[in-house]
């Protein structure tokens, strides 16, 4: 069994990375990816415990896009070294996150939330790790929203009063620079998409086209229905099916590293195809 989609306290996780190795220990993984947004830096924390315990841990992240009028997340795979075009792009978005936080946070002192972006960076592992998420968390602590979830219906996600927009880069661009980087692309949870079963076959072979190697069928939040048909996109396109939990911790509950919401069993040669497919 692997998970080839976890998130760390290095972005918008509760975990910090190294545990998220001994959860993937405790489920019985054999192989994981950490992949927090727009950063690399929990990878050598996560690497060093998972070697510890016997875990393959592959390097990756996840990058957020502007594909088909919606927001995209693509999953980057084996990003080796400390330089490379995808470190260079990944350092512009977070350059980026970092300005938007501080209008999203002079935002919320506007509409007389009392919350400040010092608060803010404080629950996060620093200022480029700071997220949505992070302030979702404070809003609840505040009273001001029931769950993260809530907080984001009433005031972080798009049309709502403290919404601010971040950069947002073609998948295409994406995948370039991940190819010279040494990576590869896979689209996650697609179904986010919200997309027409055709529409959404169009919008994969654009990506499929565009270099990328795989396509996130086994979703811990999809049904076995919605993987099955998702895994048949992939092949219908040459894509490797992949899969994973999108653990996040407590920001994201009922979800476990490896099994997702209990029925979540990713098979090892899916790491295998996957790893065949690096440039």
């Amino acid at each position: 069994m692997i998970d080839l989609h976890l998130h760390s306290s290095a972005s918008d996780g509760t975990d910090p990375p190294a545990v998220i190795a001994e959860l993937a220990e405790a489920a019985g993984c054999r192989a994981i990816a950490l992949t927090d947004h727009d950063t690399l830096a929990g990878l050598p924390a996560a690497a060093a415990r998972a070697a510890e315990l016997g875990i393959e841990l592959v390097r990756g992240c996840e990058v957020s896009c502007a594909f088909s009028g919606a927001t995209t997340h693509v999953l980057v795979y084996f990003v080796e070294g400390e330089e490379g075009p995808l470190h260079d792009e990944l350092a512009r978005l977070r350059q980026d996150r970092v300005a938007r936080n501080r209008v999203l946070a002079a935002r919320l002192a506007e509409l007389g939330v009392p919350l400040t972006y010092d608060e803010a960076v404080a629950q996060a592992a620093g200022e480029e790790s700071l997220g949505r998420p992070h302030f979702a968390t404070l809003l609840v602590a505040k009273g001001l929203a029931t769950s993260v979830a809530d907080a984001f219906d009433r005031w972080l996600a798009p049309g709502r009063p403290a919404y601010v927009p971040k950069a947002r880069v073609h998948p295409a661009e994406v995948a370039a620079k991940a190819r010279a980087s040494g990576a590869v692309c896979a689209l996650a949870h697609p179904l986010t998409l919200e997309l027409a079963e055709d529409d959404l076959d169009r919008a994969v072979g654009q990506l499929a086209e565009a270099g990328f190697a795989g396509l996130e069928a086994y979703y811990a939040s999809y049904s076995p229905a919605e993987r099955a048909a998702l895994a048949d996109l992939a092949a219908r396109h040459d894509l490797v099916a992949t899969g994973g939990s999108d653990y996040h911790g407590t920001i994201k509950p009922g979800l476990a590293v490896g099994t997702g919401r209990g029925d979540l069993a990713v098979d090892d040669q899916v790491l295998e195809r996957l790893a065949a497919r690096r440039p």
